[in-house]
């Protein structure tokens, strides 16, 4: 069991963060006999799930959508199917752009250091 400064410790993110996801019921919990939120395992897995799809650049609204489905159980599995298709290409497409910026880097560096390199021969 995790309270919240805990649990956004273990995530990586603002206590201020889990309490804005369990105040938009995008992250389950329950309250201690002094009305704490407490997280167990499967709210860790579901701020898993919730930070990688606001890395996909989902907005809260469409993770909303997910979670709301994901309660729903099996029923729900093919409408989650596509979302978790269309954010893997997304990723991809991000993955490819930041391949392209890295090549461009490289170029770059190599630029420089071979410039350096000449100007460091010339003197």
């Amino acid at each position: 069991m995790y309270h919240v400064k805990e649990l956004a410790r273990l995530a990586g993110v603002t206590e201020h963060t889990i309490r804005f996801y369990t105040d938009q019921d995008l992250l389950p919990c329950r309250r201690d006999a002094n009305n704490r939120r407490i997280f167990d395992e499967s709210a860790v897995e579901t701020l898993t799930v919730i930070q990688c799809l606001k890395h996909c650049g989902m907005s809260i609204e469409a993770i909303k959508r997910y979670t709301d489905l994901y309660k729903l159980g099996d029923v729900s599995l093919h409408d989650r199917y596509q979302i978790i298709l269309e954010q893997r290409e997304l990723a991809y497409q991000r993955l490819q752009e930041a391949q392209e910026v890295v090549a461009y880097m490289e170029q770059k560096v190599a630029y420089y250091e071979q410039a350096m390199a000449a100007k460091s021969n010339n003197t």
